[in-house]
């Protein structure tokens, strides 16, 4: 029997944003973030509310995307959005608060850094973080949403160009590559160098190699 073929994912549209401007009034944004996973370097988020009447082209979970199409859809969104802002919960809030609740601080920063205040939030994921405006949690929202994908680019390009510059900062882990993910060079280096300062001290990996004296 032959197999069935896959459809195209259809791409994000603005119909959450029609129908919380519909329920709430407006503006609207979508919230986004990125780097809940690495075992280095802050969570960031973003907040974008985008002008229905001037969107541009090509807006997506940056995961589907490529780092260069990131890059120009972050200049465009940037002089094209109503506003956005960008926020980050560093290494240790991260220790402190966890990764959940530092993330929704990150998400609050840049929420408050947008120049236009929002009634309404989409934000990507199923928890409801305490935001300075009304929030509407969306499952897969950076799939289903042009704001909350707008927001995962610019949450993605500006946590990214961070970790490049740790890099610079502490050189030998493979921070510009993998980003403070898990990955064989970074795996590597932390046996021979022991964790530095951007690396989240709670996360299991780097708890055991402190506790084994590294």
């Amino acid at each position: 029997m032959a197999g069935r073929a896959k459809s195209p994912k259809t791409p994000p549209t603005f119909a959450l944003e029609r129908a919380a401007l519909d329920a709430d009034g407006g503006p609207v944004c979508g919230v986004d973030e990125a780097g809940r996973g690495p075992w280095a370097g802050p969570v960031s988020a973003a907040a974008v509310i985008l002008n229905p009447d001037d969107i541009p082209a090509g807006l997506n979970d940056s995961k589907a995307l490529s780092a260069v199409r990131r890059e120009a859809l972050e200049i465009e969104i940037k002089a094209r959005a109503v506003a956005w802002g960008v926020g980050f919960a560093s290494v240790e809030e991260i220790d402190e608060l966890n990764i959940l609740h530092a993330t929704g601080l990150a998400m609050r920063r840049a929420v408050e850094a947008l120049a236009v205040t929002p009634v309404t939030a989409l934000v990507d994921g199923n928890y409801r973080f305490k935001l300075p405006c009304a929030v509407r949690p969306v499952v897969g929202g950076d799939g289903l949403s042009l704001s909350i994908a707008a927001a995962s680019i610019l949450a993605k390009t500006a946590r990214d160009r961070l970790m490049i510059e740790l890099d610079a900062v502490y050189p030998g882990y493979g921070f510009a590559g993998h980003k403070g993910y898990n990955a064989p060079i970074h795996h590597n280096a932390l046996q021979t160098l022991g964790p530095c300062p951007a690396h989240r001290r709670t996360w299991a990996p780097i708890r055991a190699l402190l506790d084994a004296g590294g």
